[in-house]
């Protein structure tokens, strides 16, 4: 008998490698700094409101869009931050996640043949929904140790064919940010085209060293080509509840709603209105840059006396270190050995390159208890 064998769309994506490494670290016992996610509670009153709108009722769909009194609070909040108004009703969509939103802008712009720019290394949902969508990822490689992005290089890659820039600030895996200065470098690039952009800023409120979060949104010229992304779940600490939103000019934000209607349609409803009100209290987000620098200033510190070098992360919550005075075995396998012998999992830098560029950089991720940290340290300084 035949059996139907699946042509795969993705023939070169397996497992991701925050699986793997989760999945090894769990075998071997060691402490898990590769996949993103904090080990520390989550805030009990934002816990305690989630319970309260269960027991109100508020358990069945909520609108496509998100909920009105998030849609609001969404909408005050990027007012008082970034002096941008977006209309609730038409700009602001609530998704189950970040890479659900990336996912849907990408697929509500790309088309086949579209060429799109991928800064790498880079978050390894962008290539796959590129690709799915008949898109051409074009990738600029950023080069350790500041990562910054040269603009000259894009100017030469841009074509008639370019549909999409994709710009991620502060930047996963790097720890990099977008300066005031490339804003106005993206500007000159993109005015007088028909490019568009997503601005991947899921760390906006995880910035240190006093440096400021110069979002896409911030210029008119950018913003009315943007779709704006961002994530509670990395705000708050709940990357387990997968929830984000999409902010975008109406005539973006209706092409955006047609494809996420159609993938998640809508988002766990008491925890929307449960946000709506956490966000009420400025203080529940303009407190987390100083928490994280913490977070971060605590690893460093750790490690210290080991052989890594490093760039202190200027946000998210991910330090890349370099072990290039310790071994010149390829990244991939020392992140195992690492979590087989040393018993600290990480994640190689290379799976976020397309052509797997090697430059002896591991991700940690800190957004951990202190006493996690100061563990993983003291073990990492035994190289």
């Amino acid at each position: 008998m035949n059996k139907p064998i699946i042509a795969t769309k993705l023939p070169l994506v397996g497992t991701t490698i925050f699986t793997v490494m989760s999945s090894m670290a769990t075998e071997y016992k060691a402490i898990n700094l590769s996949q993103g996610f904090p080990d520390f509670p989550v805030s009990e009153e934002l816990i305690s409101l989630v319970n309260k709108y269960m027991k109100l009722g508020y358990n069945q769909y909520a609108p496509m869009m998100g909920v009105k009194e998030l849609r609001e609070a969404i909408s005050e909040k990027t007012l008082k931050l970034y002096n941008v108004n977006y209309h609730p009703d038409s700009e602001i969509t609530v998704t189950s996640g970040g890479t659900e939103a990336l996912f849907a802008a990408i697929t509500a712009i790309v088309k086949a043949g579209d060429e799109v720019i991928v800064f790498e290394p880079a978050y390894d949902s962008y290539i796959p929904a590129i690709e799915l969508n008949g898109g051409i990822p074009v990738c600029i490689s950023l080069k350790y140790p500041d990562y910054k992005i040269d603009w000259n290089e894009v100017r030469n890659n841009i074509s008639l064919k370019t549909k999409l820039i994709i710009i991620n600030t502060p930047h996963n895996p790097t720890g990099a940010v977008l300066s005031e200065n490339d804003l106005k470098e993206l500007t000159n690039i993109v005015q007088n085209t028909n490019i568009f952009l997503i601005g991947d800023e899921v760390y906006e409120h995880i910035i240190f060293d006093s440096l400021k979060h110069h979002s896409l949104m911030t210029v008119p010229e950018l913003q009315q080509r943007s779709f704006i992304i961002s994530s509670f779940g990395k705000t708050f600490h709940v990357t387990g509840w997968k929830t984000g939103y999409c902010v975008a000019p109406k005539q973006l934000t209706t092409e955006f709603r047609k494809i996420h209607q159609f993938l998640t349609f809508s988002t766990f409803t008491p925890l929307q209105y449960a946000l709506a009100e956490f966000l009420k209290n400025p203080d529940n987000y303009n407190g987390v840059p100083a928490f994280y620098e913490k977070k971060r200033n605590t690893f460093l510190e750790s490690i210290k006396s080991s052989k890594f070098t490093f760039v202190p992360s200027k946000g998210s919550y991910f330090q890349n270190l370099c072990y290039s005075a310790i071994s010149d075995e390829p990244d991939t396998d020392i992140a195992i050995r690492l979590t087989k012998e040393i018993g600290v999992a990480s994640v190689p830098i290379s799976v976020f390159y397309k052509d797997k560029t090697d430059e002896k950089i591991l991700r940690f991720c800190f957004a951990k208890e202190d006493e996690t940290l100061l563990k993983a340290g003291e073990k990492l300084s035994k190289l």
